[in-house]
């Protein structure tokens, strides 16, 4: 099959002559010269020479067991931990928050979820590498791999690392010291070429790619499926990790797709631009990633989704490379092939390269927020921001019970003065405003751009949100707010550690449905939550994090203390099958960015249709008929 593609034998000279004209056409305004021998030349791979000098500004590195948890979010030295005074607090360097007490988090954890610190469930601190199968290698493709050059990896750590995302099933195994089915080899190409060649052995010995980009996933795509018998292949895309070019004429840059988000962002603000494209996620997930799952940052509102940023896209399929013949703005060519790519999961191909959107770095930024007495003026004044289309870079609103949790995680204050302040703050909204505390909920605001331009917005948003009963907050909530964004995460592992198991989904809903939506997936939770055996009541709590013309995201978080049950992992997904049961019910989307993988898979005939399902398989029986890319993701 791969010997059809279009990079091979005659058909591969005749692409290289015509990449190569176009590259002499557009060289005028790239940011750095272009000659046929350069490092850009669309199709060398110019890995090899200049890899010493990436590795050392690469976030990841290849092991990534050196810097990140096997069996948790994130870097190794930053987690939540009490002390031994039963202070809650953040370890390491890397975030603003690390060093620093939180002298609420203890009692609203323990209030909250009945917990107790003197009953621990650590996670096993060392991978057992007996526990791991060895791997079922497929002899003639590895023969023709390592005479390829391209990297590879046998070892336990590696193996298991490519095994997992971060559902709760997949992390709650992971520290109790139980490794399913891994793959057996994981490659690691430094470029397209590299991807073309894997592919093709793929295809010649009849091996199974899964793709892997930031492992940041939350939909079990990740995960090898247990009936596979052939052997297994993890590409790691990860050291496909440089920006190729900027153009600064058309403000595009043309990327490699196994970069991740940080990355992205720091090397092209040393140019002086960047995307704007912020998930929750962006420390560690990849542009590969993101365009595989149709990604969404918490700045949308001024840069986009991922499908608004993409203008060009590269994909390896066993059938060919997929891409198209220009980088033009849009096309009127029949249906859009970039949307066969996104949100493909892994299941077509494996994206290399793209071109993205790029702006210059905003000259002012400015944090806000807005105390209003309830959820439902909340919601409203967010539905009048999006209507007059005058939402900031990001507005975020939190129920009640995410604002209590926001607040148990303020830093200790250094200063008498500043503890005032907040107390002063606190009585005049509670005692002389009138909210009630157990009500009111708060909007975080981030405004970019040109400073008198985001002033005035700041002052027509503020107008707007007066007439819905909101008070400005202060800029300080509102970048609490969104420096806890990359901290967040963190916190399921702290809870892990004393019996709490918990998780967040989304979905995006019409704008006269998110009430009632954000009501009665909380209560559905509730109410499963106790029928299932739950002995303490859950936390069960949402936000909108992202609004549109006609609707918006919300996302629901919950967790329970599971003490007194066999076997927490499966009340846990009975609890959240139900939750998207009543999600869809009130006209809510599978997801809205997260994706499906195999975690939601069995919605997916009810939410595109019997037609629509049968046009994906038919393009998924074309473009792979061998099932190469067998994630068995979507369908």
């Amino acid at each position: 099959m791969a010997s059809n593609s279009s990079s091979s034998g005659g058909g591969g000279s005749e692409r290289r002559r015509i990449a190569q004209q176009r590259l002499r056409i557009i060289a005028g305004h790239l940011q750095k010269p272009v000659d046929v021998d350069s490092d850009i030349a669309a199709v060398e791979c110019k890995a090899q020479e200049d890899q010493t000098s990436v590795a050392s500004k690469r976030t990841v590195p290849r092991r990534r067991q050196e810097v990140m948890k096997w069996n948790g979010w994130g870097y190794s030295d930053s987690k939540f931990l009490f002390n031994k005074k039963g202070q809650a607090e953040f370890t390491g360097k890397r975030y603003r928050l690390s060093g620093m007490i939180l002298p609420s988090l203890k009692d609203w954890f323990e209030g909250t979820f009945g917990a107790n610190l003197q009953h621990k469930t650590p996670a096993t601190p060392i991978l057992n590498s007996s526990a791991v199968k060895p791997p079922t290698l497929n002899e003639a493709f590895m023969e023709d791999i390592k005479s390829s050059g391209v990297p590879f990896s046998h070892d336990a750590e590696d193996r298991v690392f490519r095994a997992h995302g971060h559902c709760l099933h997949e992390i709650f195994a992971l520290r109790d010291g139980k490794v399913g089915r891994v793959p057996d080899t994981v490659v690691w190409p430094n470029c397209h070429n590299d991807v073309v060649k894997i592919v093709e052995l793929a295809c010649k010995h009849n091996v199974c790619l899964i793709p892997y980009g930031g492992g940041t996933s939350v939909s079990s795509a990740l995960e090898c499926p247990p009936e596979e018998t052939r052997s297994i292949v993890s590409l790691d895309t990860s050291q496909m990790n440089r920006i190729l070019w900027i153009d600064e004429k058309n403000l595009t840059a043309h990327v490699e797709a196994g970069i991740v988000g940080q990355d992205l962002e720091r090397l092209l603000n040393e140019s002086g631009y960047c995307t704007g494209h912020e998930p929750d996620s962006m420390e560690f997930s990849s542009l590969g990633g993101w365009v595989a799952t149709r990604a969404s940052g918490m700045k949308k509102n001024i840069y986009g989704n991922i499908e608004d940023l993409v203008v060009h896209v590269k994909m390896v399929t066993p059938r060919g490379v997929i891409e198209k013949s220009c980088q033009g703005p849009r096309m009127s060519t029949g249906p859009d092939i970039h949307h066969f790519i996104m949100g493909s999961e892994g299941t077509l191909g494996v994206v290399t390269e793209v071109t993205m959107k790029i702006r210059p770095i905003p000259e002012y930024q400015k944090y806000g927020s807005v105390v209003f007495p309830n959820f439902e003026q909340g919601v409203a004044c967010l539905r009048e921001v999006a209507k007059q289309r005058c939402a900031p870079a990001s507005i975020r609103l939190m129920d009640n019970e995410q604002f209590q949790f926001g607040h148990a995680l303020k830093p200790q204050v250094s200063s008498i003065f500043t503890s005032f302040l907040d107390g002063l703050k606190k009585f005049y909204i509670t005692k002389f405003k009138g909210f009630d505390p157990h009500c009111l909920c708060v909007a975080t605001l981030l405004f970019e751009g040109d400073r008198e331009k985001v002033l005035q917005h700041e002052k027509q948003v503020y107008d707007i949100a007066a007439k819905f009963g909101g008070l400005a907050a202060g800029e300080d909530n509102g970048q609490r707010g969104y420096m806890l964004t990359f901290v967040i995460a963190y916190l399921r592992d702290l809870g892990m550690d004393y019996y709490v198991i918990g998780e967040s989904f989304e979905t995006s809903v019409p704008w006269d449905r998110v009430l009632d939506i954000c009501r009665n997936v909380k209560e559905r939770i509730i109410r499963e939550c106790k029928e299932k055996g739950v002995q303490f009541p859950p936390l069960s709590t949402c936000r909108v994090t992202q609004t549109y013309d006609a609707g918006a995201c919300v996302y629901f978080y919950f967790a329970f203390n599971y003490r007194g049950l066999s076997d927490p992992v499966h009340v846990y997904e009975q609890v959240e099958h139900a939750a998207r049961e009543e999600i869809l019910a009130n006209g809510g989307s599978l997801s809205h960015h997260h994706g499906v993988g195999k975690l939601r898979k069995e919605w997916m005939r009810e939410t595109i249709s019997s037609v629509g399902m049968g046009m994906l398989k038919s393009v998924k029986e074309y473009v792979d008929p061998d099932n190469i890319f067998g994630n068995r993701n979507l369908l």
